[in-house]
């Protein structure tokens, strides 16, 4: 037996416990097996090992990286103080073709194509891992596209199949809701098809599909999550004092939040199902035509004002809010007789010939 003597909390107390030779031999033969397994690359080593840190531009906090060399060997590299600002230009320069950065290097710094740089390549942006932080995402989105540049930037966020991702996503995709596209430098709709609907888990659609997916569990036709089991994994409560369903339902992202402590079959199987209801929401909006578009940009052949009208005048600044009456006009599109004669079926028209211009035309 081999006597080992081990410190307490308690002061001027020693305690002794002893620990056989086989399990310290054990213990020993446990730690060389784990010394002797092959590490597990984060995304940088990744990148840096299967594209060659030579083309791979590096930009972020780290003072020592794990490289790979021709042979295939492990190898731990340093970087100076100045090893940003080297790579920064080796990357507008046109000497390495991939740029990586972190927060650390989403600040402060520009990766657009720039007229005045000699690498004016077309910019494809990986969002690869997306974080907590919205704002640090649509700071480090912006650092790809500027002004003077030769083309815009595409963006594609990247998520894994564990769907509990979505929900950084989804804030990501408000945020781009509320401040406009990134690719045209506009305020558009649905971050200029960055995103879908969708993939905005916070808006008024996902409020009334939250409440219909409680609606389901409380009633007992979610059959794959009871409510019992529900209640009793997210800590989620349903059941009011009176013995029905809550009023006061818990908040659209405290559920998005306690969904991403489940295993990761039970959080498929919930978003999946949260997934239907919001797409239901959005369709019926979209059918019943009062689909909320938010801001967008509207085009057309013409636009005229019709009209002008205040409705607000501010008391203190003077600032005046007034309504327009804008009249659009729009080139026609042409179609086929085949496709106009099949209109015309469907929805029970009526053929009719333009007295003035003798053209045929279907009326609904």
């Amino acid at each position: 037996m081999q006597r080992l003597s081990v410190l307490s909390l308690r002061p001027k107390s020693l305690v002794h416990c002893y620990i056989s030779q086989e399990a310290v031999t054990l213990r020993d033969a446990l730690v060389d097996k784990l010394a002797s397994l092959d590490p597990i690359p984060g995304a940088l080593e990744q990148l840096l090992w299967h594209f060659g840190h030579k083309q791979v531009a590096e930009v972020t906090g780290r003072s020592k990286r794990v490289l790979k060399d021709e042979s295939g060997r492990l190898f731990v590299d340093s970087r100076g103080s100045g090893a940003n600002i080297a790579e920064t230009a080796a990357f507008m320069a046109g000497e390495k073709q991939l740029l990586m950065f972190s927060d650390a290097g989403g600040t402060g710094r520009s990766y657009h194509a720039d007229l005045n740089a000699v690498n004016r390549r077309r910019r494809s942006h990986y969002l690869l891992e997306v974080g907590w932080r919205a704002d640090n995402a649509i700071q480090g989105l912006g650092r790809s596209h500027r002004t003077n540049q030769a083309s815009a930037p595409v963006f594609r966020p990247v998520t894994t199949n564990v769907i509990g991702e979505r929900r950084f996503i989804s804030t990501i995709a408000r945020r781009l809701d509320s401040l406009g596209a990134l690719t045209r430098g506009q305020r558009q709709t649905g971050g200029n098809g960055i995103f879908k609907a969708k993939d905005n888990l916070e808006s008024n659609y996902a409020e009334h599909a939250l409440y219909e997916l409680f609606r389901q569990i409380y009633q007992g036709r979610f059959y794959e999550v009871p409510l019992g089991t529900f209640e009793q994994m997210t800590g989620l409560s349903l059941t009011s004092h009176e013995g029905g369903m809550k009023i006061d339902l818990p908040p659209l992202r405290q559920f998005l939040n306690r969904l991403l402590a489940l295993r990761i079959d039970m959080q498929n199987i919930i978003f999946e199902r949260f997934e239907l209801l919001l797409s239901q929401q959005i369709e019926a909006a979209i059918a019943a035509g009062v689909y909320e578009m938010g801001v967008e940009t509207l085009r057309a052949e013409r636009f005229t004002v019709e009209s002008q009208e205040t409705v607000y005048t501010h008391a203190q600044t003077g600032s005046v809010t007034n309504y327009l009456k804008v009249e659009r006009t729009q080139k026609n599109n042409i179609r086929t007789a085949e496709e106009m004669l099949e209109f015309a079926t469907q929805y029970q028209g009526r053929l009719m010939i333009n007295s003035k211009s003798d053209n045929a035309a279907v009326w609904q």
